[in-house]
């Protein structure tokens, strides 16, 4: 392998992110009318969508996901009283369907997950699309290998720069045990990161 050519899983865990740059993360606008079912769909659904998929929702069951969440926003968007952000009221129903549907799955399914659909579609030149599609891959493998509560706060906090107050809101656990399930995530994202590093330096040899 050239000095040029860069691995994602060598060059560390911000490379690892790095695919996810151009994906806005900051807070969407609000509508102007909060309870208008048709103008938070238009403005949230990308949020959604990323959200479920990244909280571990397969490709070949995201839509199904994804409407689910916004038939329960649809049937609760009348009590939606501005208290939160409605984009950290959005994540918690969200979180709450993801986790329903990926107990099913487990029921189903027992054992470690596999999607046939991780790698998705990158833009750029081929290599660059291969070290992309690549770092995803890898960023989903390692989030997979999280229980499912510290990635719930890993996914708010590093990929949405969603608020601790937000994340314990759409949670509805307090902040000090948010900052203990972050702290617990980020070292185990790490330690994961630096075994896929060391496997992958090994396969180079």
């Amino acid at each position: 392998m050239s000095a040029s050519t860069h691995h994602p899983i060598l060059v560390g865990p911000s490379t690892v992110l790095e695919p996810l740059a151009g994906v806005d993360r900051s807070s969407i606008v609000e509508p102007a009318a909060a309870h208008d079912f048709e103008a938070v769909y238009r403005a949230h659904f990308g949020f959604v969508w990323r959200s479920a998929k990244r909280l571990g929702v397969f490709d070949a069951a995201l839509d199904d996901v994804v409407q689910e969440v916004f038939v329960v926003v649809h049937r609760r968007l009348g009590d939606f009283e501005g208290r939160s952000s409605l984009k950290t009221w959005l994540f918690g129903i969200a979180v709450r369907v993801v986790r329903d549907h990926r107990r099913a799955v487990r029921r189903k399914n027992p054992g470690p997950p596999v999607d046939p659909d991780s790698l998705g579609t990158t833009s750029g030149g081929p290599q660059e699309s291969a070290e992309k599609a690549e770092a995803v891959r890898l960023l989903h493998a390692m989030l997979d290998e999280m229980d499912d509560e510290r990635r719930e706060v890993f996914v708010m906090a590093e990929l949405e720069q969603m608020s601790m107050p937000e994340i314990a809101e759409a949670l509805a656990i307090n902040v000090n045990t948010a900052y203990a399930r972050l702290r617990i995530a980020r070292q185990e994202f790490e330690q994961s990161l630096a075994r896929h590093r060391a496997r992958d330096t090994w396969r180079l040899r």
